[in-house]
């Protein structure tokens, strides 16, 4: 993968509560995917209340750190943004071709795994990632890996 795989049409995605407005595409290098980022924004305020970036493609490092990645802001959670978002960029996910994605957080990130739960994806395993996962670090907590199928 890499240049020219990202599509203009993604860069800036309507939805019926929230908006994705594209920060950035990035390339990606070595292990890294290609991924898109996003500013998640409240379509009746226009205020962002996160962000949330889908990486393009698996490998082996992707079973570990997840196709989706997603943060919101504290102010705004508890209100399923994370949840609608992830729905918008599966639908993305899915305009590039991918049949399914994997999605993970720490295995004690209850918020994260009620969201990924939410969205329908299934546990596949709870694993402590090995030492040659690109994003390894001493003390790496536990993650939960979930499979969402497309």
């Amino acid at each position: 993968m890499g240049r020219g795989i990202f599509r203009e049409e993604f860069y800036n995605v309507e939805g019926d509560t929230l908006d994705l407005r594209l920060i950035d595409t990035v390339d990606g290098k070595e292990a890294e995917l290609p991924f898109y980022w996003w500013s998640i924004i409240l379509k009746a305020s226009g205020q962002e209340v996160g962000k949330i970036s889908l990486r393009l493609g698996h490998n082996y490092h992707s079973r570990f750190n997840g196709n989706i990645g997603y943060e919101i802001d504290d102010e705004y959670r508890g209100h399923h943004y994370a949840l609608t978002a992830c729905q918008m960029v599966a639908d993305i996910a899915r305009g590039h071709g991918m049949d399914r994605l994997y999605l993970t957080c720490d295995y004690d990130n209850i918020a994260s795994y009620k969201t990924i739960e939410k969205l329908g994806a299934e546990l596949i395993e709870t694993v402590v990632p090995p030492k040659d996962y690109i994003f390894y670090y001493e003390g790496i907590a536990p993650h939960r890996i979930y499979l969402l199928r497309l």
